[in-house]
């Protein structure tokens, strides 16, 4: 490990892809958002090794190694230097300094070197020790399993928990990361960016199966529900579900249109109920917060 200069910014990239994007994406609770030079600026000015080893052992909200405790310090290093360059943020020669992780990994190897004599009379219990170590830095759970890395994302049909692989012609179906190759993407979801290919017209959903000339009723009505504490405010958008759903989707079999007269919670989300009839199994899945609760107090 070393300085910004010797990092691996395209490995960088991955990492950050698969593992700090749910939160540095759109900043949650104060993180420095991804591509954003002020707020990189602010949180560099003590140094490429603080903020490296502020990564690496959790600071404030942000959970150590981001919660993923299988990540090495030389990969928080990758990620912290492709962070920094994605912002377009320079650093000076003061401030490119290394991380103190850096030299607990140097000093590592020079204290086993010094133990080799001994290394036949304790192959055994060596042996065992490292075998419980490994066990131990195992992790049981993940720190949000809705964040799974790149390999992980999109599955096919047969494997993403929703169809029944033992119904053969689940295999016929075009696998969502062959179909998705072309559209706009997102770091959230399931890594498509919807409101933009209906856009861009990368999509032409059909609004009604039978006839494929008919056209959408568009609804340009934002709904607000306001939430207790911190959280921001909940703000539905008709106009991106309208222009391609029709509103006996939803109304009245799973949203009563009247105000107050609607109970939901994430819990009910998550369980497939509400907003969830949708989301997660024909819709992109629940992942990123400020995807809906978008409106600041």
């Amino acid at each position: 490990m070393g300085s910004a200069q010797a990092a691996d910014t395209a490995k960088g990239k991955e990492i950050v892809n698969a593992n700090c994007a749910g939160c540095h994406g759109v900043g949650v609770m104060g993180a420095p958002k991804i591509g954003d030079n002020a707020d990189w600026s602010k949180r560099v000015a003590q140094g490429f090794g603080a903020l490296v080893d502020n990564a690496v052992n959790g600071k404030g909200n942000m959970p150590a190694k981001g919660g993923n405790p299988a990540l090495s310090a030389g990969d928080i290093e990758n990620a912290v230097a492709f962070l920094l360059e994605d912002a377009k943020v320079k650093l000076s020669d003061k401030q490119n300094t290394k991380p103190t992780v850096a030299k607990a990994a140097e000093a590592k190897p020079k204290k086993e070197a010094a133990a080799a004599p001994n290394a036949e009379a304790n192959a055994q219990p060596t042996a065992a020790a490292n075998a419980a170590g490994a066990a131990k830095k195992k992790p049981v759970n993940t720190f949000n399993r809705l964040m799974k890395s790149r390999a992980e994302w999109n599955p096919p049909p047969f494997e993403d928990g929703i169809h029944d692989p033992e119904n053969e012609d689940v295999y016929a179906l075009q696998q969502p990361k062959e179909a998705f190759a072309s559209m706009p993407s997102n770091a959230f979801g399931n890594h498509v960016d919807w409101v933009k290919a209906l856009e861009n017209g990368d999509i032409n959903p059909r609004f009604d199966r039978m006839d494929p000339n008919k056209k959408p009723f568009v609804m340009d009505l934002n709904i607000v529900r306001e939430v207790k504490g911190s959280m921001p405010n909940v703000v539905y958008p008709h106009k991106q579900h309208t222009e391609w759903l029709d509103c006996s989707n939803c109304h009245p079999a799973i949203f009563i249109p009247k105000k107050g007269a609607n109970q939901i919670s994430m819990a009910s989300i998550l369980m497939g109920e509400k907003c969830g009839v949708c989301h997660g199994k024909v819709a992109f899945p629940v992942s990123e917060c400020r995807r809906c609760h978008s409106q600041k107090k």
